[in-house]
């Protein structure tokens, strides 16, 4: 029995360490993405801007598929890529981009970290994921250090549609993580090319009802900022998220949107003005707490019955 168990351990082991190291990578990658965004609404129109930006990277994965010659899903699998993209990159960043105009990159990431919780609630009402105290006091913990981190990154008020709209993203790349496990399963480059293509398509197009103007950048700056958000932001951040879908709960492989905001929060005062104190740190280390109680902890494994 030893000799037959040490084989499903070793690759239980190995999977785990692959999860681990794509949520690590992709949370803190994606640290820089608020404050590029931030960037890009200052020449961009929001929603042109965020449409450019998919449109790119949509290519780049569409490259990348013909070179490594992945199929295109069909049927409910590409069903599934296409709903992925319209709520992750069609819904959650028209509403994101919008809130940056007027929000600070801190602070908009900081709202973005309710997404555990949400993503905990939706799952256990789609009956993906069986209710976890352990999830459920992550979260909690989280939450609390938000709250304490919020009064230090923000010295400044908020529109109201701006914090809406924030929210509205939330729940958007909430349910978008749900449906990538809720359908068949796609590669992590297929899945985002193509949900990059639907996500930028709807972004384009709400650009034109809007008519917003479409012009490239001038300044130095803003293309820097897009090419960050299309290679780094998009292209790497997105395929190691989806990896890490694959491995772990919705819920929990949710919880690096609570560890972006340490790298947002830290850049955004480097390069755009904003101000820590010490509520950072002390809102920190709980949400720190919150993704080890939450996330990263253990399973406590209970001993098998005795057998007599």
């Amino acid at each position: 029995m030893t000799v037959a168990k040490e084989p499903a351990a070793e690759a239980q082991r190995r999977t785990e360490q692959v999860a681990l190291a794509a949520f690590v990578s992709y949370s803190l990658l994606a640290g820089g993405n608020a404050v590029c965004i931030r960037f890009s609404n200052r020449e961009l129109a929001p929603l042109w801007g965020a449409g450019l930006r998919f449109a790119l990277a949509a290519a780049l994965l569409l490259l990348v598929m013909a070179v490594l010659r992945l199929p295109i899903p069909r049927g409910r699998a590409l069903a599934g890529a296409v709903l992925y993209g319209a709520l992750t990159f069609g819904g959650a960043f028209a509403l994101a981009y919008y809130a940056l105009v007027r929000m600070h990159a801190g602070f908009g990431q900081i709202v973005l970290a309710l997404v555990p919780l949400a993503t905990l609630i939706l799952a256990v009402l789609w009956r993906q994921e069986r209710f976890r105290t352990a999830a459920l006091a992550g979260c909690l913990l989280s939450l609390a250090g938000i709250a304490v981190m919020s009064q230090a990154p923000l010295r400044e008020s908020v529109p109201p549609t701006s914090l809406v709209a924030a929210v509205g993203s939330v729940l958007c790349f909430a349910q978008g993580a749900l449906l990538v496990r809720r359908f068949p399963p796609v590669h992590p480059v297929a899945i985002n090319a193509l949900g990059m293509t639907a996500g930028a398509a709807l972004l384009l197009a709400a650009s034109a009802v809007v008519r917003e103007q479409w012009a490239l950048p001038k300044q130095a700056e803003t293309w820097l900022a897009v090419a960050f958000l299309v290679v780094i932001g998009s292209g790497v951040v997105f395929v190691l998220y989806v990896v890490v879908l694959r491995y772990w709960a919705a819920s929990r492989a949710a919880y690096g949107f609570v560890i972006i905001p340490f790298v947002t929060v830290m850049l955004s005062a480097w390069l755009d003005d904003e101000r820590i104190t010490a509520g950072f740190a002390i809102g920190g280390l709980l949400v720190l707490a919150g993704v080890y109680v939450g996330a990263l902890r253990p399973p406590v494994s209970r001993p098998p019955p005795s057998l007599r």
